[in-house]
């Protein structure tokens, strides 16, 4: 992972919704990656909240995000 884990963990709340905007910035990787990761598995699925918005569990992206910094420290 690129960015540094502590730096990223700022960004994101610790509880609650992040909405895609939000979210980018932490990740090393662009939106059409996001969403390939999504389709594959390789990265959280999102909660819909309404017909028009949805949002990824920000419980969910730090356990992903610590499991990718596991990974690359290891």
């Amino acid at each position: 992972m690129n960015n540094n884990i502590s730096e990223t963990y700022g960004l994101l709340p610790k509880t609650g919704f992040v909405r895609q905007r939000t979210l980018m910035p932490c990740l090393p990787f662009s939106h059409a990656t996001l969403w390939r990761r999504v389709s594959a598995g390789t990265f959280p699925k999102p909660v819909k909240i309404s017909a028009k918005i949805t949002a990824w569990r920000a419980e969910d992206i730090r356990d992903w995000m610590n499991e990718q910094n596991s990974f690359y420290l290891n």
